[in-house]
């Protein structure tokens, strides 16, 4: 026996074409989906340094939070580290980017505060401003001038919160003018870089530190599950951050620690990272490869001209989620693992297949996977000039 409105609302999704489930990917496709930009997911050489470093550390497990019985000087030793190569005071590990996001906004900006917010921010971002006691509003799309607007409606402390890149449209948010007007009016910018940690900087710190902005923002959430290629995350900031975060941030206080593989891969994925100059370049440069291929057969980007970087991230829109879930299933017949997404992980209307360019993809395929798009789409697709 269940609700029957549990049942009214999935048959619902179900006739729309909406329907999520849980698949286990085809072995033998080509990957433009996932979001292991570096190729550190698979990496036999972080495999090999993960095992010698579990191998020569002491075993132990967590079974508790970190403070009570999970805390260990090896995890204290890695946010050190983590927050000298993000350029920060301090660092405090969360379980995953999600957590991290809502023990963030859910704990910091306290009732009688102001959170502004981008509304193309994740889920985990506005999951953790619903809990929190802060008044809060969105404001379109990197969209300045209607931040600005909507700042006449601040009081007590300000928050700003942005992607540096954002996940489904791959576009970048206006770091350097989001610092000036933060630091003209007093404001408290947040930056969750979940995408663009591991891709942009020297070593890969992540957008904010490439564009030498790390005294400027407030704080910044740096997941490890998509370049970095392993799971968790820390949110880096001022010492006094860690230390509120850890007293009253319920997602770190009444969650059981990271195990010590976690944190080994961390470490190891980590100390990865700086020699990985050529692979951040492969991502660049087959970027250029595939917005080029795509003008040699009459189609424009709309983003492609004003993005400040390339973006491994790509949208292919299609409104009509029939018509691109038959797209997807063609690419995977053809042998390449391109998924579709629907709303309401997008806006009703802007659902696309979400590609993602990786170190490990090849030209050839860049060009292929091209080809396969516009010869399987439909005319009227909106991308065509």
């Amino acid at each position: 026996m269940v609700p029957e409105r549990l049942l009214r609302q999935l048959e619902a999704r179900a006739q729309k074409g909406t329907l999520r489930k849980l698949t286990v990917p085809a072995s033998g496709l080509i990957d433009f989906s996932s979001n292991d930009y570096l190729g550190l997911k698979s990496s036999e050489v972080l495999a090999q340094a993960i095992a010698a470093e579990l191998g020569s550390t002491p075993a132990h497990g967590a079974a508790g939070s970190r403070l009570l019985s999970g805390n260990t000087t090896y995890a204290e030793e890695l946010e050190e580290e983590l927050a000298a190569f993000h350029g920060a005071e301090a660092a405090l590990l969360f379980n995953s980017g999600y957590a991290a996001n809502v023990g963030f906004f859910s704990a910091v900006p306290q009732r009688g505060d102001t959170i502004f917010y981008d509304e193309a921010s994740h889920a985990s971002i506005k999951e953790g401003i619903r809990l929190s006691f802060a008044q809060s509003f969105p404001f379109r799309h990197n969209d300045l001038e209607d931040l600005q607007q909507k700042l006449k409606r601040a009081q007590g402390d300000v928050y700003v919160a942005v992607e540096s890149l954002y996940s489904m449209d791959g576009d970048f948010a206006p770091l350097p003018e989001l610092v000036t007007l933060c630091q003209e009016k007093g404001l408290y910018l947040v930056v969750d870089e979940a995408h663009s940690n591991g891709l942009y900087g020297s070593k890969g710190e992540g957008l904010v530190s490439a564009l030498h902005l790390e005294e400027k923002v407030f704080a910044r959430i740096m997941t490890f599950g998509k370049a970095v290629g392993t799971h968790g995350a820390a949110v880096v900031g001022p010492k006094v951050l860690q230390q509120f975060l850890l007293n009253f941030s319920r997602p770190f206080i009444y969650t059981t620690a990271l195990p010590l593989a976690s944190l080994v891969s961390i470490r190891q994925a980590y100390r990865l990272l700086p020699g990985l100059t050529e692979e951040r370049t492969i991502v660049h440069q087959l970027v250029e490869t595939y917005q080029t291929s795509l003008q040699t057969k009459g189609i424009f980007l709309p983003l492609s001209e004003k993005q400040p970087y390339n973006s491994p991230i790509q949208a292919w829109p299609l409104a009509d989620p029939v018509a691109l879930r038959a797209l997807s299933n063609q690419l995977q017949t053809s042998g390449f693992d391109v998924r579709p997404v629907f709303s309401p992980t997008v806006p009703v209307g802007k659902e696309r297949l979400r590609l993602v360019l990786h170190a490990f993809n090849t030209s050839a395929q860049v060009e292929e996977l091209c080809t396969l798009l516009t010869q399987h789409s439909p005319k009227d697709i909106s991308l065509l000039a």
